[in-house]
């Protein structure tokens, strides 16, 4: 069955190596046969949450921005991909935001039940992704129908495209097929 699929990539850096893992993986799940929507937070106009919680009640935020069009689109995605550069141990500002801005769908009817993370950093040390994707599943722990199902790292990966020749490409790949 064909599953919808939005992949949010959060790196800011044009040809990110975190997108190119995004990349992969929504090249797998394509040949996969899923529909599949790879959304870049770059050049997005995403304001900080200020926590009022009107949107408990509305299932909408107040302010208005580039969060509205990305927030709907995770609430009607089947699955939901997080790819992240890792910053001093933790996910981007970036989509820290745009998690913190996806509040309203918390009372929402969203149709997403799997969520994968994708995670590249300059350092290599097996415990780097450990605090970004325990951030993630924190936001996804807040959604009792969904699930963290999957997640990916790449370390030693510095200078923008430097991933290009990794394996891991091919994880990611070999990952969003079997979504």
């Amino acid at each position: 069955m064909s599953k919808k699929v939005l992949i949010i990539s959060s790196s800011l850096r044009k040809n990110a190596n975190s997108e190119q893992l995004a990349l992969s993986f929504a090249d797998g799940a394509r040949a996969a046969g899923h529909e599949v929507e790879v959304v870049s937070l770059r050049d997005k106009e995403i304001r900080f949450c200020i926590g009022c919680f009107a949107c408990q009640k509305t299932q909408r935020c107040f302010m208005h921005d580039d969060a509205d069009t990305i927030r709907e689109k995770m609430l009607h995605a089947d699955v939901l991909v997080f790819a992240t550069p890792i910053y001093y141990y933790e996910m981007s500002g970036a989509l820290k935001t745009m998690l913190d801005r996806a509040n309203p769908l918390f009372p929402s009817e969203y149709r997403f039940r799997e969520v994968f993370a994708l995670a590249t950093a300059a350092e290599d040390a097996e415990s780097v992704p450990q605090r970004a994707f325990s951030g993630i599943e924190g936001w996804v722990d807040c959604f009792e129908k969904a699930k963290l199902v999957g997640t990916l790292f790449c370390g030693g990966v510095t200078d923008t495209g430097e991933i290009k020749e990794n394996p891991i490409l091919q994880e990611a790949f070999d990952m969003g097929s079997k979504i």
